[in-house]
């Protein structure tokens, strides 16, 4: 009986053993700072939203070549990034609750104007209460966030290639104009 149930218990264990994390180099991995922790499933897309202004005259252009300073996700702090989009817009720093359920996500960098449910022509205000139309990271989508921060400023979208390694990312929603600087 003690060497049926030794031998039950090594064949869970390794039945288990294969249901641990795989590797994914494409910026699903445990984030830098605390706006993604626990919530990293990002889902790139070239879609931007109804009604998002191109900006006028970016700092950074349409096709040029920028270093990103923040570190939304993993290996995105001192990457070289690809200029994809520029826009000009409100950034908004939140926290949500996903709807997929899990941890809380605080300080979520960033959400524009466009992105949010019944936005108008003035900028939601500190404390708000909102639901957002975003869908850039899993569980987002129809989550009640509430505004920390508010940002008049040029968006961008940017492809780049992890610091960490891996296959480029495209799209990545959103990096602002402060948090680029000349490669």
């Amino acid at each position: 009986m003690k060497i049926r149930l030794a031998l039950l218990s090594v064949a869970v264990m390794v039945a288990l053993s294969g249901c641990g994390d795989t590797k994914d180099d494409t910026a699903q991995k445990k984030p830098e700072n605390s706006g993604h922790e626990g919530h990293t499933d990002h889902v790139p897309s070239g879609d931007v939203p109804e009604g998002l202004k191109t900006a006028d005259d970016p700092t950074f252009k349409v096709g040029s070549q920028a270093t990103i300073q923040d570190g939304h996700m993993p290996g995105m702090k001192g990457a070289k990034a690809n200029i994809a989009g520029a826009y000009s817009t409100t950034a908004y720093v939140l926290s949500y609750t996903p709807t997929t359920g899990g941890e809380r996500v605080q300080h979520h960098k960033w959400v524009i104007h466009e992105e949010i449910e019944n936005a108008g022509q003035d900028a939601f205000k500190k404390g708000q209460e909102v639901t957002l139309l975003a869908d850039h990271m899993k569980g987002m989508k129809g989550a009640k966030a509430v505004i920390e921060s508010a940002e008049q400023t040029t968006v961008y979208t940017v492809d780049y290639t992890p610091t960490t390694g891996g296959e480029t990312v495209r799209n990545h929603k959103w990096v602002t104009e402060s948090e680029l600087s000349a490669p």
